[in-house]
């Protein structure tokens, strides 16, 4: 009879066992599915201004780059830059993007609002044939980047 009884015991051990494991694996496979969506995106790019690029204040500001708040709590951008592969920086100052928001950086000159900000500029910053915006944080880590032509794909 104890034998008939430890044999018991250890299919319940196993079974146990193996449902564990099941278990602990199920999140990690969920996981592995959802694919990762950074929190702060460079979610669109207008490099090349629409009609003639003469250097007016609406053609400037018809040039500029979207960030996306993915997440729904603010994220404080104060200090952050967004720059070009030619060394062009833009950083903002005392800015915070609301959950789930963009706000669009306009290369002219504008009044900053929550939706839309200025750099300020006289001169186009984003190369039409090809370019890299890369947006890192107020230490420098890199956050999130977005190529066109030749160099596209490319980290900076």
């Amino acid at each position: 009879m104890s034998k008939n009884i430890t044999a018991r015991r250890l299919t319940a051990a196993v079974l146990t066992a193996g449902a564990l494991t099941a278990v602990l694996t199920v999140p990690t496979s969920a996981a592995e599915a959802r694919p990762h969506r950074p929190t702060v995106e460079i979610s669109d790019v207008q490099y090349d201004s629409p009609g003639r690029d003469n250097r007016s204040n609406r053609s400037l500001n018809a040039e500029w780059v979207e960030i996306t708040n993915n997440s729904r709590r603010a994220v404080n951008l104060d200090g952050w830059t967004l720059r070009d592969e030619d060394g062009h920086r833009y950083t903002f100052d005392d800015f915070r993007l609301r959950g789930r928001s963009t706000v669009r950086v306009h290369t002219g000159i504008g009044r900053d609002t929550r939706l839309d900000v200025y750099q300020d500029r006289r001169h186009y910053v984003w190369d039409n044939r090809s370019d890299t915006a890369t947006l890192r944080t107020d230490r420098g880590r890199y956050v999130d980047s977005e190529s066109w032509g030749q160099r596209r794909g490319r980290r900076r």
